[in-house]
Formats: C-alpha cells, sequence, structure tokens
C-alpha cells in the first residue's frame, strides 16, 4: 500500500505513463496501481509461474479497471524493451524474513535460500532494468530484512549502472525505518512497529540512456472489424473505437496507445488483454464475463436482476436458477449494487456464465454463511 506514497512523491501522472509491476501475482499491487495511473495510461501486470499468472488475471479482472495487460514472462524477456517503461516495480521473491509470523516462512528460511535469493535478485534487476527508459524511477521491494538482498543489492546495482537513490519523504508515516547505506536509501517496515507484515523499499532514478524500444506494424488490428461489431461496442461501452480489436471472432478493449500494445504482442505472451467485451456468433454477440465487472460498460447497457443473499450464493456457484422478474435475453446479476456477472433468460430457465473456474465448489448452507459473516441487509445500504 505504501506504493502510493512513493507514485505521488515522483510520479507526473499528468502524462502517458506505461508502468511494469514485474512480479504482480496474486495481484495486490496491480489493482493499486491500475487504480493510481488512470484509464488512459497503461500497467503491464507480469508473473512467471503460469498458475500465479491465472489468479493474477482473475484478481485484475474482478478489480474492474480496464488499462491492464497481464502477462507470464521471464525477467529476462524485458531486456528486450529498452527505454519501455515510466515506472518499474519489483517486488522481488526473497527469503521472507517480514513474513515470520508465519510459521512456514520460518520453515523455509535457510541461510543458504536467503544468499540464493540474493542472487536471484541481482539477476532479475539486471534482466528487468533496460526497459526502464531514462529519468524512469524503479520500485524495489522485499519482505524481508536481509542487506544482501535489499540495500546492498540496490548498492550492487548503482554501482553496474548508472542511477540515484531517491529520499522518500516518511515523516507523516510512523515506524518506518530509514536505512543510509553507502549512500543508498532504504525503508524498512519491522512488524513490531507498524501494523502488517515485514517489507523493505527502496526507489531509484535511472541516470542513463538504455535506448528506445521500437516496432513495426505488422498489420492494421482493426481490419477484421465489422461496422456491427462497433456498433455493439457503442451500445454496451464507453471505450474508444481507436482501441478496439477483434481477434477471431473474440472482441477485445486493449489499453494504452495501439502502437504499444503492437510492441508487447509481438514480444511478450500476453494471457489477459485489457477487457474482453463479447464474442460475434452467427446469430448475435454474447458478452464477456470481463465486460460485466470493467469500469468500461455502459450504465443501463444490460438490464439487472436484483438478487438476494441466498440467490447470489446460488449464481457464484454456478447454479441454474429462477429468480422471479428477469427480463428475457442477457442480464447482469446485481447484489447490492454489485455486478457479479452476466445471465441468459432464455424463457423456461436462466442460464449461468459465471466463469467455471471461479465458481464456488463448497456446499453453502442457505442460512449459515449469513449468521458467520454477522452480515445483513442493512449493511449493504
Amino acid at each position: 500500500m505504501f506504493i502510493e506514497q512513493v507514485f505521488k512523491q515522483f510520479v507526473n501522472g499528468d502524462r502517458y505513463l506505461k508502468v511494469l509491476d514485474l512480479c504482480g501475482a496474486p495481484g495486490g499491487k496491480s489493482t493499486h496501481l491500475s487504480s493510481l495511473i488512470g484509464s488512459r495510461n497503461l500497467l503491464v501486470a507480469n508473473e512467471v509461474i503460469k498458475t500465479r499468472a491465472s489468479i493474477l488475471a482473475e484478481n485484475i479482472t474482478k478489480w474492474g479497471r480496464s488499462n491492464t495487460l497481464v502477462t507470464q514472462n521471464d525477467p529476462s524477456v524485458f531486456s528486450d524493451l529498452p527505454g519501455f517503461f515510466d515506472i518499474v516495480l519489483v517486488d522481488a521473491p526473497c527469503s521472507g524474513e517480514g513474513m515470520f509470523r508465519d510459521s512456514i516462512a520460518v520453515a523455509e528460511w535457510s541461510g543458504e535460500n536467503a544468499h540464493h535469493c540474493s542472487e536471484r535478485q541481482k539477476r532479475i534487476l539486471a534482466d528487468v532494468w533496460p526497459s526502464l527508459k531514462e529519468d524512469g524511477i524503479l520500485i524495489y521491494g522485499t519482505c524481508t530484512f536481509n542487506p544482501a538482498e535489499n540495500e546492498e543489492n540496490i548498492k550492487w546495482l548503482i554501482t553496474n549502472h548508472q542511477a540515484e537513490s531517491l529520499d522518500v519523504a516518511i515523516s507523516d508515516f510512523n515506524g518506518i525505518t530509514e536505512i543510509d547505506y553507502q549512500g543508498v536509501k532504504g525503508y524498512s517496515f519491522y512488524p513490531n512497529r507498524i501494523k502488517g507484515e515485514g517489507l523493505f523499499i527502496s526507489v531509484l532514478r535511472k541516470t542513463e540512456n538504455s535506448g528506445k524500444t521500437t516496432g513495426r506494424m505488422r498489420k492494421n488490428l482493426n481490419t477484421e472489424l465489422k461496422r456491427a461489431d462497433l456498433e455493439i461496442v457503442r451500445e454496451w461501452t464507453k471505450f474508444p473505437d481507436e482501441n478496439i480489436i477483434r481477434t477471431g471472432d473474440q472482441i477485445s478493449y486493449i489499453p494504452g496507445l495501439k502502437g504499444d500494445y503492437l510492441i508487447l504482442n509481438q514480444r511478450m505472451k500476453i494471457i489477459s488483454t485489457g477487457t474482453k467485451i463479447c464474442t460475434a456468433k452467427k446469430n448475435g454477440y454474447v458478452p464477456d464475463h470481463e465486460l460485466a465487472l470493467s469500469e468500461g460498460i455502459r450504465e443501463n447497457a444490460f438490464p439487472l436482476a436484483k438478487l438476494d443473499y441466498n440467490e447470489a450464493l446460488h449464481y457464484l456457484r454456478r447454479d441454474n436458477f429462477l429468480p422471479a422478474g428477469i427480463p428475457e435475453g442477457w442480464v447482469i446479476a446485481d447484489f447490492g449494487g454489485i455486478n457479479l456477472g452476466f445471465c441468459n433468460n432464455i424463457g423456461n430457465r436462466v442460464n449461468n456464465y459465471y466463469p467455471v473456474g471461479w465458481r464456488i465448489r463448497m456446499s453453502i448452507p442457505e442460512t449459515g454463511i449469513r449468521n458467520i459473516l454477522n452480515w445483513n441487509d442493512k449493511d449493504l445500504n
């Protein structure tokens, strides 16, 4: 959460920004960054491990911002994007000393693993450094207190490249410990001094030029778009036409500038592209679940099915059910003013389009959960 303070102090939000969260899963930092940078900018949220990348993509979708691409790439791939990003966040895998309230973190710690983490972090920093443009900001973080993984690694980076360590203003925040290691400024958040688990951050400004990423447009992304595609997009969304693409039968919104997307699409493995809007079928268009959750959906584009508590649980379990008063056709399931996703009333039943992989799998008592949460309908107001 402290990333927001760094962002406010060092980032000019009045211009177009390209931001990379290199180690993004499960998504807490990425969702925060996506809100900070606004809808017209571009966030690339990356995760190298496939299963964790899927979780990251799910959480980005649930957050509802449409300014994020989710990628699954090794940090070394980003060295092929010289000078591309304005801000790079590296929340590096570490030995986890800040997590020692958890017995698993204690059991997994060893001196050998801490040394291994330090060397791996150097490789990650060296790999991603070329992708940061001159005067760009690198935010480095770990959830450990080992100097070899923290301030010593930042010193190593400055010694081998051109960068300056930045002073973060912390006078308004109690409990943060400032570290000054041979001119490198770092900030430790110790669990006995702050609310939360432990972590370390350091902020650098790049003072060297790594060049500029260039790319040729292999084809016009709009060549497959039909007039009817744009008409349905305009009816259902607030997205600008220039950011709409069609790949096969899938119609999507891509964030940022189209040229930047083309560059990333040529070099990266992209697993989530902004917001999927709909799929073209012979008899019309099927809206995508991502659209229901997106900030880009047009108000009143679809009628709402106002679900009560138990109906909402059935929807999230992906049960087929028939609440009273739902109009025929595509409808958004709504609970307490929150869009849950699409369903389709075909007359004799309502088909549930909540994603299969996200469904609640456990058996849920009709009344038990409400009591456990100490939650009632008045809490929704």
